[in-house]
């Protein structure tokens, strides 16, 4: 269940930090009963930006597919950038 805390909440930052710390999702800072911010910790962060590209580049992976119906075989693939990067 998402943390929700008033604003005011935020004048005690070591809870908070420790809040943020203890679970890997976002706080959510409300003002005047209604949402204002989102915080979270460094790891929490990091960790949605590299799902968050992972599924870029899923979706970027499926439209190009889409466009023009060609796989490649990984191993093949794979052996040209080695040769192509190492040697």
């Amino acid at each position: 269940m998402p943390q929700i805390r008033p604003i005011t909440d935020l004048r005690n930052t070591n809870e908070i930090s420790e809040i943020c710390h203890a679970r890997p999702e976002p706080v959510f800072i409300t003002k005047n009963g209604y949402g204002d911010l989102v915080i979270m910790s460094i790891e929490t962060y990091e960790a949605m930006t590299e799902t968050a590209a992972i599924d870029t580049a899923i979706s970027e992976a499926e439209a190009e597919f889409e466009q023009n119906g060609q796989l490649f075989d990984a191993s093949n693939a794979l052996a040209a950038i080695r040769r192509k990067h190492f040697g």
